[in-house]
């Protein structure tokens, strides 16, 4: 009897060891990448959106005649970041739009950067205002946020004007080991409607898709994965477990051999 009852706690206790490791399918990314065949990336500019900060500015060959559709900057030393976003660009307001110097309210929700830029400069020469200028538009409050099982969860600003997925996991310090890597969530906000989009990193499957490039205000998730979530059960961890059946076991050999 001793023996079959210490032969089954080996049993158990190897079980559990094999339940509790991760498997490389579980933990590498782009497992498929042998396969993967050169495509061209379908990027889809980001459009503006309310509350954004924009900044604008307008050049021509002479100066002079541009000066008054450019903000000028008066910061002084004790102006908040937020308060130097706002004097560096225009705020959208609720109704979408933006107050720009003579020519007044424009209508900018849903351009993107590169649609504002042709907006204003084909103001700027159908009102005779300016001969042959040039439009540059950035946008100034570009952020993300990460959460879940990352080493770094937050929300984070970027001047660049675009950025992939896998670039912004990577201001998170990528996932941590209880991150599953097939279940990370993409939240986002497009024409006033909110849709989500379940990334799965050990393919290379969505390489082509609208979702390989984060835009402004996106929210990634990374869910835990199932030695997490079996960590945070009634029992914990699988250490937990096998000595609450260590336990158990000990406790019915003692009470025979008693």
């Amino acid at each position: 009897m001793f023996f079959s009852l210490n032969k089954y706690l080996s049993v158990v206790l190897f079980l559990l060891m094999l339940t509790s490791c991760a498997s490389k399918k579980d933990v590498l990314y782009f497992q498929d990448i042998d396969n993967l065949n050169v495509r061209k990336l379908n990027y889809s500019s980001s459009k503006i959106q309310i509350d954004d900060i924009i900044n604008i500015k307008v050049t021509a060959l002479n100066a002079e005649s541009v000066a008054p559709y450019n903000l000028e900057n008066g910061i002084s030393p004790n102006t908040s970041f937020i308060e130097i976003l706002k004097l560096q660009g225009y705020l959208v307001s609720k109704e979408g739009e933006i107050v720009f110097p003579i020519l007044g309210n424009i209508k900018v929700i849903d351009k993107t950067i590169s649609d504002l830029e042709n907006h204003i400069k084909k103001l700027l020469i159908d009102g005779g205002h300016v001969v042959d200028p040039t439009v540059s538009v950035r946008l100034l409050n570009s952020k993300f946020t990460v959460l879940g099982e990352v080493k770094q969860a937050g929300t984070f600003n970027i001047t660049e004007n675009n950025i992939n997925l896998l670039q912004a996991i990577g201001y998170a310090g990528d996932l941590t080991i209880n991150g599953s890597r097939k279940d990370v969530l993409i939240i986002r906000i497009k024409d006033g409607k909110q849709f989500t989009q379940k990334i799965d990193l050990t393919t290379t499957d969505w390489f082509n898709s609208e979702y390989y490039y984060i835009k402004q205000n996106d929210v990634i998730l990374v869910n835990p994965n199932t030695n997490k979530i079996k960590s945070s059960g009634f029992l914990g961890t699988s250490a937990a477990v096998m000595s609450a059946i260590s336990l158990v076991l000990t406790s019915i050999l003692i009470f025979i051999s008693s």
